[in-house]
């Protein structure tokens, strides 16, 4: 652990420091320079996120999906983390994300630090970042400046579920500006994390009876016989299973989730299709048996945080991330969930 925390105080990025205020489209790297005091804010974030890290390394794979999840949403706007009745948080789709008590205490601690000055959606991108870098990711450079949304509502929740093709992956990231190497470096998050059996079960029991009753043949058969034990139908646990099947490797953000996909170990049904459509699978053979993942993940990591963000008037700083500052004139509440006229 100690190492851990040490390539966190020495991160891969503190060489580009130099790049304060780059500009990547409406955000700058380095907003934050000199306006929280004698603070810094990226420090506080990163302070933060290491005390949760040494007690729950699981805190990695879990801000990778709260950031997944608030950027496709209106983008990245941290409307993922309204309270409400009807708010995103209440979508199934939803229900899995986690880590909410965690901004909040990084929110708390920058409040106190410079209270109005650091949103609830840079949160987000920031702890995401730290969290990768303190899971052996490289500490990719995170440019800031985002506004936090007013509008979280269920129904305008739309991810693609596990089993999407990748026909339909292409285009679902196309329409958020991303291409399809982005896609495939951003599937890289499953390195680290876990789905559930339920997710998978149609893929070792033919739940829709379109194989004859056989398991998945993309999945390697010893996979699928050991996968058969542990969620077993009708169980009463929905149990947990791990995305890279590496076990050595399953909570450490390297590359070794494609080499996994490469041999058949593919858990859910997109991953295991990325190495075999032919539009994805020479982008997986490259990450597998290059270098470049790191880098490269980092960089689509960039580029899905600057989906649809809010820069200046468009938005806010919220004093609490859970809701909308009350004083907004713009907004109004209905059933506890924060939306615009």
């Amino acid at each position: 652990m100690a190492k851990i925390l040490g390539a966190v105080a020495l991160g891969l990025g503190f060489i580009l420091l130099n790049l304060t205020g780059f500009s990547y489209g409406a955000l700058q790297v380095g907003f934050y320079r000199r306006k929280c005091g004698r603070s810094d804010v990226e420090a506080i974030v990163r302070r933060v996120v290491a005390a949760h890290f040494v007690k729950d390394r699981t805190i990695t794979p879990a801000l990778l999906r709260m950031q997944f999840h608030d950027c496709f949403v209106r983008g990245c706007d941290a409307s993922i983390l309204l309270d409400g009745s009807n708010s995103e948080k209440t979508s199934g789709t939803n229900s899995n994300v986690r880590g909410f008590q965690l901004i909040d205490i990084i929110k708390a601690a920058l409040e106190k630090a410079c209270p109005g000055v650091v949103s609830c959606a840079d949160i987000i991108v920031l702890a995401t970042r730290d969290a990768v870098n303190m899971a052996g990711g490289e500490r990719y450079i995170v440019p800031t400046g985002r506004r936090d949304g007013f509008i979280s509502l269920s129904d305008n929740v739309d991810i693609p579920p596990p089993e999407i093709s990748v026909t339909d992956a292409i285009a679902f990231f196309a329409q958020k500006g991303l291409n399809t190497l982005d896609m495939v470096h951003l599937f890289g998050a499953h390195t680290v994390g876990v789905t559930h059996c339920s997710f998978i079960l149609d893929r070792l029991f033919d739940l829709q009876g379109q194989r004859g009753g056989k398991p998945d043949p993309t999945m390697d058969p010893r996979l699928s016989a050991v996968l058969k034990r542990r969620c077993p139908l009708k169980a009463s646990v929905d149990s947990p299973v791990n995305l890279d099947q590496n076990l050595r490797s399953a909570n450490i953000v390297d590359n070794s989730f494609y080499k996994e996909i490469l041999i058949k170990r593919g858990i859910l049904q997109i991953d295991q299709e990325l190495a075999l459509d032919r539009r994805t699978r020479p982008i997986v053979v490259g990450l597998a048996n290059g270098t470049t993942f790191p880098a490269q993940f980092g960089s689509a990591m960039i580029k899905m945080g600057s989906i649809g963000v809010l820069t200046g008037r468009q938005g806010e700083i919220r004093k609490s991330c859970r809701a909308v500052n009350p004083h907004s004139h713009r907004v109004k509440s209905t059933h506890r969930t924060t939306t615009i006229n």
